[in-house]
């Protein structure tokens, strides 16, 4: 079997092309990750991820997919009811702290059901992003609440309903994405609050849950850790902060490459997220020239990074023997999901 390289990538349609298949076979990323523009229906999904995993020959393959509830959610009815949005979580778990967890817990072991009848296994859920007034609203409703506590609580919940259904959670946006005033899809922000304010606010979810297995990088520059580099491309943010002050040792992975809050070439980003100490490099879109860039100055995933994404693999537990019927019927007397 080939070693597998330092990246998740996407593909760019609902099957893969010619050049798509011989170069997943002979670049191997450790795992790939899915759009609304590869989703159509059950058969063809399940088809595409087969696929994705034959290329590398790879059957415990992770397949990503940002299945979040309210509108960052990829897999939409039929395939999948719709479902609140974290907002919506937050503000049953303000009424009564115990009927939100319970809530939160219920959508992601039902969000594990849904996901894995396509193969996919891993979510980039919770969201840990506390966001302040006047943020951008790229976190908005996705954010579970305005203050770490409900932060924590719902993300722990949720994280744990996905694992108790054999999916795998990935925290975001490690250390914090909340406080950022621009849409890092479009350009880069800078967040220019006290180090004492982001250990109080913004880093306290993820060290609260830095035991989970994966966690995605945030495409922002903390003016005072690093003002030059977002945390991404930031060996300082990323030794210092993720790694030490939040205590995270497991996966990292970068957000989207091809976001335009990173600048430079795709060789270029690659070179510089790996360099920083992250473990994979991610990269979204399926543009097949980016891809082949992000390959070209990526490496062997190896050393700590190798055995990161391993540990993480682990944390698939055996599926509980919940009764999915008896979920959603119980979720359904606090959200009634869109079938």
């Amino acid at each position: 079997m080939t070693e597998s390289k330092a990246m998740i990538l996407g593909c760019s349609g609902k099957s893969l092309t010619r050049d798509e298949i011989r170069f997943y076979r002979n670049e191997c990323p450790w795992g790939f990750i899915l759009f609304a523009r590869n989703i159509s229906e059950t058969e063809q999904v399940r088809d595409l991820v087969d696929s994705l995993r034959d290329c590398i020959g790879r059957p415990d393959a992770l397949v990503f997919v940002d299945q979040e509830g309210g509108r960052v959610q990829r897999l939409r009815p039929p395939l999948a009811p719709n479902y609140p949005s974290g907002a919506a979580l937050g503000a049953l778990w303000r009424d009564d702290h115990d009927v939100g967890a319970r809530a939160a817990w219920l959508m992601a072991r039902l969000l594990a059901f849904d996901l894995l009848r396509y193969g996919i296994t891993a979510d980039c859920l919770p969201v840990l992003d506390v966001p302040i007034d006047g943020a951008s609203d790229v976190i908005g409703a996705r954010a579970y609440g305005r203050e770490p506590r409900a932060v924590i609580e719902l993300g722990r919940a949720l994280a744990e309903g996905l694992m108790s259904g054999g999916v795998l959670p990935v925290m975001k946006h490690i250390p914090g994405h909340g406080r950022a005033l621009a849409d890092t899809h479009l350009e880069l922000p800078t967040v220019n609050a006290s180090m004492s304010d982001l250990q109080r606010h913004d880093f306290a979810p993820f060290r609260e849950l830095n035991h989970l297995p994966m966690a995605m990088t945030a495409h922002v520059v903390y003016s005072a850790i690093d003002p030059k580099n977002p945390a991404t491309t930031s060996g300082k943010v990323i030794d210092e902060i993720i790694r030490r002050e939040i205590g995270f040792d497991g996966l990292l992975i970068s957000d989207d490459t091809s976001m335009k809050a990173l600048s430079g070439d795709f060789p270029t980003k690659a070179a510089s997220i790996l360099a920083a100490g992250c473990d994979l490099v991610l990269h979204c879109n399926g543009v097949f020239e980016e891809m082949v860039g992000i390959a070209s100055r990526n490496k062997g995933l190896e050393g700590k990074s190798l055995q990161r994404a391993e540990r993480a693999l682990t944390y698939i537990k055996n599926r509980d023997a919940a009764d999915e019927t008896e979920i959603r019927a119980e979720f359904a007397t606090y959200f009634e999901a869109v079938a």
